[in-house]
Protein backbone atom coordinates (compact mmCIF):
# COMPACT_ATOMS: atom_id res chain seq x y z
CA UNK A 1 0.00 0.00 0.00
CA UNK A 2 1.60 3.02 -0.53
CA UNK A 3 2.44 5.95 1.63
CA UNK A 4 0.75 9.04 1.68
CA UNK A 5 3.02 12.09 1.74
CA UNK A 6 2.78 14.93 4.15
CA UNK A 7 0.96 16.95 1.34
CA UNK A 8 -1.41 14.95 0.61
CA UNK A 9 -2.17 13.97 4.49
CA UNK A 10 -2.51 17.87 4.60
CA UNK A 11 -4.76 17.69 1.59
CA UNK A 12 -7.08 15.26 2.94
CA UNK A 13 -7.44 16.65 6.30
CA UNK A 14 -8.92 19.76 4.98
CA UNK A 15 -12.35 17.68 3.59
CA UNK A 16 -14.63 15.11 5.13
CA UNK A 17 -14.19 12.47 2.16
CA UNK A 18 -17.58 11.06 3.54
CA UNK A 19 -19.74 13.86 2.77
CA UNK A 20 -21.29 15.42 -0.08
CA UNK A 21 -20.83 19.20 -0.91
CA UNK A 22 -22.18 21.74 -3.09
CA UNK A 23 -20.50 22.96 -6.41
CA UNK A 24 -19.43 26.47 -4.90
CA UNK A 25 -18.11 24.18 -1.55
CA UNK A 26 -16.25 21.80 -3.72
CA UNK A 27 -14.79 24.58 -6.28
CA UNK A 28 -13.00 26.25 -2.89
CA UNK A 29 -12.14 23.02 -1.63
CA UNK A 30 -10.54 21.55 -5.12
CA UNK A 31 -8.32 24.77 -4.95
CA UNK A 32 -7.25 24.36 -1.45
CA UNK A 33 -5.82 20.41 -1.63
CA UNK A 34 -4.27 21.25 -5.17
CA UNK A 35 -0.36 21.01 -4.46
CA UNK A 36 0.97 20.34 -8.01
CA UNK A 37 3.71 22.90 -9.09
CA UNK A 38 1.94 23.39 -12.25
CA UNK A 39 -1.57 24.87 -12.84
CA UNK A 40 -3.44 21.49 -12.72
CA UNK A 41 -6.90 21.34 -14.34
CA UNK A 42 -10.17 20.78 -12.64
CA UNK A 43 -12.28 17.81 -14.17
CA UNK A 44 -16.04 16.54 -13.50
CA UNK A 45 -16.86 12.74 -13.17
CA UNK A 46 -20.38 12.73 -13.86
CA UNK A 47 -22.04 9.23 -13.39
CA UNK A 48 -25.21 8.98 -15.06
CA UNK A 49 -27.98 6.33 -14.58
CA UNK A 50 -28.12 5.59 -18.64
CA UNK A 51 -27.27 2.52 -20.93
CA UNK A 52 -24.85 3.85 -23.63
CA UNK A 53 -24.96 1.05 -25.37
CA UNK A 54 -28.54 1.66 -26.07
CA UNK A 55 -28.55 4.40 -29.12
CA UNK A 56 -31.72 6.13 -27.43
CA UNK A 57 -29.90 6.86 -23.94
CA UNK A 58 -26.51 8.19 -25.92
CA UNK A 59 -25.48 11.70 -23.76
CA UNK A 60 -23.22 13.48 -25.77
CA UNK A 61 -23.56 17.49 -26.35
CA UNK A 62 -21.22 20.31 -26.48
CA UNK A 63 -21.30 23.45 -23.69
CA UNK A 64 -19.46 26.72 -23.90
CA UNK A 65 -17.91 27.43 -20.13
CA UNK A 66 -18.69 30.99 -19.22
CA UNK A 67 -14.98 31.48 -18.24
CA UNK A 68 -13.47 29.47 -20.87
CA UNK A 69 -11.34 26.16 -20.05
CA UNK A 70 -7.81 27.59 -19.15
CA UNK A 71 -6.24 25.84 -21.92
CA UNK A 72 -5.15 27.28 -25.48
CA UNK A 73 -6.86 24.89 -27.99
CA UNK A 74 -5.37 24.71 -31.65
CA UNK A 75 -7.82 24.82 -33.75
CA UNK A 76 -7.48 23.27 -37.60
CA UNK A 77 -9.97 24.84 -39.79
CA UNK A 78 -10.18 22.46 -43.31
CA UNK A 79 -11.99 24.53 -45.75
CA UNK A 80 -12.55 25.37 -49.08
CA UNK A 81 -10.93 28.65 -50.25
CA UNK A 82 -13.36 31.11 -50.09
CA UNK A 83 -13.64 30.39 -46.56
CA UNK A 84 -9.70 30.45 -45.36
CA UNK A 85 -10.01 34.21 -44.70
CA UNK A 86 -13.17 33.67 -42.68
CA UNK A 87 -11.05 30.63 -40.51
CA UNK A 88 -8.05 32.99 -40.18
CA UNK A 89 -9.96 36.33 -38.63
CA UNK A 90 -11.53 33.96 -36.34
CA UNK A 91 -7.94 33.04 -34.58
CA UNK A 92 -7.57 29.16 -36.63
CA UNK A 93 -4.31 28.21 -35.93
CA UNK A 94 -4.06 25.98 -39.03
CA UNK A 95 -6.53 26.71 -42.12
CA UNK A 96 -5.74 24.51 -45.57
CA UNK A 97 -7.43 21.85 -47.10
CA UNK A 98 -6.10 19.35 -49.34
CA UNK A 99 -3.00 19.81 -47.92
CA UNK A 100 -3.89 18.79 -44.16
CA UNK A 101 -5.91 16.42 -45.37
CA UNK A 102 -2.77 14.26 -46.63
CA UNK A 103 -0.75 15.88 -43.55
CA UNK A 104 -3.38 13.91 -41.33
CA UNK A 105 -3.20 10.41 -43.92
CA UNK A 106 0.75 10.56 -42.66
CA UNK A 107 -0.29 10.82 -39.62
CA UNK A 108 -0.01 14.07 -38.06
CA UNK A 109 -2.41 15.12 -35.73
CA UNK A 110 -0.91 17.93 -33.65
CA UNK A 111 -4.48 20.11 -33.10
CA UNK A 112 -7.42 20.03 -30.26
CA UNK A 113 -9.80 20.18 -32.67
CA UNK A 114 -10.65 19.97 -36.24
CA UNK A 115 -13.15 22.17 -38.09
CA UNK A 116 -14.86 21.57 -41.10
CA UNK A 117 -17.57 22.54 -43.86
CA UNK A 118 -20.40 20.17 -44.58
CA UNK A 119 -19.23 20.36 -48.39
CA UNK A 120 -15.68 18.75 -47.21
CA UNK A 121 -16.82 15.87 -45.12
CA UNK A 122 -16.45 13.72 -48.25
CA UNK A 123 -12.51 13.97 -48.23
CA UNK A 124 -12.62 14.23 -44.03
CA UNK A 125 -14.70 11.45 -43.42
CA UNK A 126 -12.19 9.47 -45.54
CA UNK A 127 -9.77 10.29 -42.00
CA UNK A 128 -12.04 8.61 -39.85
CA UNK A 129 -9.14 5.58 -38.87
CA UNK A 130 -6.49 8.66 -37.75
CA UNK A 131 -9.32 11.28 -36.07
CA UNK A 132 -11.65 9.03 -34.71
CA UNK A 133 -9.69 7.12 -32.08
CA UNK A 134 -8.55 10.31 -31.22
CA UNK A 135 -11.83 12.66 -31.20
CA UNK A 136 -10.64 15.04 -33.69
CA UNK A 137 -13.50 13.70 -36.13
CA UNK A 138 -15.86 16.53 -36.89
CA UNK A 139 -19.31 16.50 -36.05
CA UNK A 140 -22.43 18.57 -37.20
CA UNK A 141 -23.49 17.81 -33.59
CA UNK A 142 -20.71 19.14 -31.78
CA UNK A 143 -20.72 22.37 -33.98
CA UNK A 144 -17.60 21.71 -35.97
CA UNK A 145 -19.34 21.11 -38.87
CA UNK A 146 -21.07 23.83 -40.30
CA UNK A 147 -20.83 26.75 -42.75
CA UNK A 148 -20.46 29.18 -40.03
CA UNK A 149 -16.85 28.75 -39.65
CA UNK A 150 -15.95 32.12 -38.04
CA UNK A 151 -18.57 31.38 -35.40
CA UNK A 152 -16.98 28.12 -34.88
CA UNK A 153 -13.11 28.46 -34.84
CA UNK A 154 -14.62 31.60 -32.30
CA UNK A 155 -16.98 29.09 -30.05
CA UNK A 156 -13.81 26.58 -29.98
CA UNK A 157 -11.02 29.42 -28.91
CA UNK A 158 -13.49 30.93 -26.45
CA UNK A 159 -14.13 27.53 -23.82
CA UNK A 160 -16.49 25.48 -25.88
CA UNK A 161 -15.76 21.98 -24.84
CA UNK A 162 -17.43 18.47 -26.51
CA UNK A 163 -18.67 15.98 -23.77
CA UNK A 164 -20.32 12.58 -23.87
CA UNK A 165 -20.80 9.92 -22.04
CA UNK A 166 -18.42 6.95 -22.09
CA UNK A 167 -19.24 2.90 -21.81
CA UNK A 168 -19.30 2.92 -18.20
CA UNK A 169 -21.94 5.69 -18.19
CA UNK A 170 -19.76 7.99 -16.81
CA UNK A 171 -18.51 12.00 -18.41
CA UNK A 172 -15.86 12.96 -17.82
CA UNK A 173 -14.92 16.92 -18.65
CA UNK A 174 -12.52 19.52 -17.71
CA UNK A 175 -14.18 22.73 -16.25
CA UNK A 176 -11.05 25.01 -15.38
CA UNK A 177 -7.73 25.18 -13.72
CA UNK A 178 -6.50 25.76 -10.34
CA UNK A 179 -5.71 28.75 -10.61
CA UNK A 180 -9.53 30.02 -11.46
CA UNK A 181 -11.16 32.26 -8.72
CA UNK A 182 -13.10 29.22 -6.74
CA UNK A 183 -16.64 31.17 -7.96
CA UNK A 184 -15.40 31.12 -11.67
CA UNK A 185 -14.73 27.18 -11.18
CA UNK A 186 -18.42 26.80 -9.69
CA UNK A 187 -19.82 28.78 -12.81
CA UNK A 188 -18.00 26.45 -15.57
CA UNK A 189 -19.36 23.41 -13.29
CA UNK A 190 -22.42 24.62 -13.04
CA UNK A 191 -23.30 25.11 -16.87
CA UNK A 192 -21.98 21.48 -17.74
CA UNK A 193 -24.22 20.30 -15.16
CA UNK A 194 -27.25 22.39 -16.18
CA UNK A 195 -26.48 21.60 -19.95
CA UNK A 196 -26.37 17.49 -19.20
CA UNK A 197 -29.35 17.82 -17.12
CA UNK A 198 -31.25 19.16 -20.21
CA UNK A 199 -30.11 16.34 -22.54
CA UNK A 200 -31.67 13.97 -19.83
CA UNK A 201 -33.27 10.65 -22.42
CA UNK A 202 -36.61 10.43 -21.70
CA UNK A 203 -35.90 6.56 -22.54
CA UNK A 204 -33.63 6.78 -19.38
CA UNK A 205 -35.86 5.23 -15.84
CA UNK A 206 -34.21 5.84 -12.45
CA UNK A 207 -31.68 7.83 -11.20
CA UNK A 208 -30.82 10.14 -13.92
CA UNK A 209 -27.33 11.60 -12.31
CA UNK A 210 -25.91 9.27 -9.79
CA UNK A 211 -22.70 11.01 -8.74
CA UNK A 212 -20.79 14.16 -9.52
CA UNK A 213 -17.09 14.49 -8.33
CA UNK A 214 -14.79 17.09 -9.07
CA UNK A 215 -11.23 16.62 -8.86
CA UNK A 216 -7.70 18.58 -10.09
CA UNK A 217 -4.74 16.64 -11.35
CA UNK A 218 -3.74 14.57 -8.47
CA UNK A 219 -5.96 15.67 -6.52
CA UNK A 220 -8.48 13.76 -4.12
CA UNK A 221 -12.70 13.97 -5.26
CA UNK A 222 -14.77 15.84 -4.11
CA UNK A 223 -18.41 14.58 -4.40
CA UNK A 224 -20.94 16.74 -4.84
CA UNK A 225 -24.45 16.68 -3.72
CA UNK A 226 -26.59 15.32 -6.99
CA UNK A 227 -29.73 16.76 -5.00
CA UNK A 228 -28.66 19.97 -5.24
CA UNK A 229 -29.36 20.07 -9.03
CA UNK A 230 -32.12 17.55 -9.86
Amino acid sequence: MATLTKKRKAAIAKFDASKTYSVADASKIVKEITTTKFDASVDLAIRLGVDPRKANQMVRGTVSLPHGTGKTLRVLAIVTPDKEAEAKAAGADYVGLDEYIEKIKGGWTDVDVIITMPSVMGKVGALGRVLGPRGLMPNPKTGTVTMDIGKAVQDSKGGKIDFKVDKAGIIHAGVGKASFDAAKLADNANELLQTIMKLKPSSAKGTYVKSVTMSSTMSAGITIDTKLFT
